[in-house]
């Protein structure tokens, strides 16, 4: 099928890993030198490392580092000084949402030649505190040319002031709600989750880039030991996402005229078909419910339609995965069922999860995937904040029947229902879900999200040593408390 002038292709992937960095000894690279080696690989995958001279701009996904304009010096390193510059702001859904008006950008003949990058050294950064060394990497002075995103705000006093303000939090109040929403037992529900885990290490160890490749078995995901430590009920640290990496990716796109003029082979371009973003209500507080996701049932189910695809057509599946939650409310939405594999990485917690540019890697690997089945259809979705923003990319190596598409269905999303909280309340209530926090010496605290009788909701807390040992023994999901102004939640 022939492609229009500006029809965007990925035509370059990369994914780099750095384990043997040793700032004690003075040894690795920081993020900055991994994302100028990862955009050179990526080069390589293409077969025309001479195609970076010609980039016209340079995307970086922001992480935690000091850099100014780091894609500036990426840039002077390539060979494409004049090249615009960009970066994203915060947020997991970040990298889709760059490669979505990347493609925009080649398909309106705005620009050629697209680079996206993005590297964290969590690995190297952990050393360093646990040795007291202050890492000395550059500046990379200066401002971006462009901002990909928006600062936006996820967390509210009320929550925060109950202790609900970190995903380590948040999260496990999601998990437990969608067992009690699907009738589960707590064993039974952790059993069910730990296998959807350990499915996650299968598709790890089977992925050279993945930085944890030995596989973990569902019982040693589930079960609590001095390397797999409890975290927030009912999680252990298998079920979180792992940040303690030194991971880097690219992605080089560019149109397909100027793909052909560089004679790079078709069999290495991927198209991204479609796209689409929105986010849920800002605040977890005003959700209907705790167990969904309008955003991900409208926007994911949208990106399929604009590819013309059912989701029985999707062949391989990358699901964002920062906490077995996640996972499963997008597999609910978008109607996939758990027994089949969602993940071409292994995940944020086997796969690695490098702050906000996990997708960078699961674009690249998925790429990889689809070059292997020519034809094939593949869903990347991304997640930033609390199951609150949500892109989704459709791709495959076959041309699309239609140009790239692009929308955000937001105004479907909002008319979805919603709840009103309120901050503090004193009275009786119903426990929709929550969560037990571990610290070095066991349980530390219980966190709820509680329903009052008129169906607002509030937030509340104990620390009763007694109380949390129930909890985490018994459902609590359901059952009637009296909630003090101050927060305290009573039995």
């Amino acid at each position: 099928m022939p492609t229009s002038t500006f029809e965007p292709v990925l035509v370059g992937v990369a994914q780099l890993e750095q384990r043997d960095a040793d700032p004690v000894a003075g040894t690795g690279k920081e993020p900055l030198e991994l994302m100028i080696d990862a955009v050179r690989a990526a080069a390589e995958d293409a077969g025309a490392p001479g195609l970076l001279a010609s980039a016209d701009a340079v995307r970086v996904t922001r992480g935690m580092w000091p850099y100014g304009d780091p894609a500036k010096a990426v840039a002077e390193a390539l060979g494409c000084p004049a090249a615009e510059t960009g970066v994203s702001m915060w947020g997991g859904d970040a990298v889709q949402l760059v490669l979505t008006e990347s493609a925009l950008d080649i398909q309106s003949g705005a620009h050629q030649i697209v680079v996206l990058v993005g590297a964290e050294c969590g690995r190297t950064q952990a050393k360093a505190r646990r040795a007291g060394i202050d890492l000395q990497w550059c500046a990379a002075p200066g401002s971006p040319d462009r901002t990909f995103g928006e600062e936006l705000k996820m967390r509210t006093r009320a929550e925060a002031v109950r202790g609900v303000s970190q995903p380590i939090q948040m999260y496990p109040i999601f998990e437990n709600a969608i067992r009690h929403a699907r009738g589960e037992t707590l064993e039974g529900h952790i059993r069910r989750v730990s296998e959807l885990w350990a499915g996650f290490s299968r598709i790890a160890a089977g992925n050279p880039h993945a930085w944890i490749r030995e596989r973990a078995t569902a019982e040693e995901i589930r079960t609590p030991s001095e390397t797999n430590r409890p975290v927030s009920f009912p999680y252990t640290k298998l079920m979180n996402s792992n940040s303690n990496v030194d991971q880097a990716a690219a992605l080089i796109l560019c149109s397909t005229a100027v793909a052909r003029r560089l004679g790079i082979a078709e069999d290495r371009w991927v198209y991204p078909w479609a796209a689409t973003a929105a986010h849920d209500t800002y605040a977890v507080s005003n959700r209907d419910n705790l167990h969904s996701s309008p955003g991900i049932r409208i926007a994911g189910g949208r990106a399929l339609e604009l590819a013309d695809r059912d989701v029985e057509d999707v062949a391989h599946v990358d699901l964002y995965s920062c906490f077995p939650s996640a996972v499963q409310v997008a597999a609910a939405e978008l109607g996939l069922g758990e027994e089949r594999p969602l993940t071409v990485t292994g995940g944020l917690t086997f796969g690695g999860g490098p702050l906000n540019n996990y997708v960078m890697h699961a674009i690249a690997q998925m790429a990889d995937v689809l070059r292997d089945g020519p034809g094939d259809v593949g869903l990347v979705s991304s997640n930033g904040g609390f199951i609150t923003k949500h892109a989704f990319g459709i791709y495959s190596t076959a041309p699309p029947a239609k140009p790239f598409r692009y929308e955000v269905p937001q105004d479907r999303v909002d008319a979805m229902p919603t709840r009103e909280a309120v901050p503090a309340f004193d009275g009786p209530v119903e426990i929709e879900s929550y969560t037990v926090m571990y610290g070095s010496n066991g349980p530390s605290a219980a966190l709820a999200a509680c329903l009052l009788g008129d169906g607002r909701r509030a937030w509340g807390n104990t620390d009763d040593p007694e109380t949390m040992h129930a909890m985490v023994n018994e459902e609590f999901c359901g059952r009637t408390a009296r909630l003090r102004e101050r927060g305290t939640i009573e039995f």
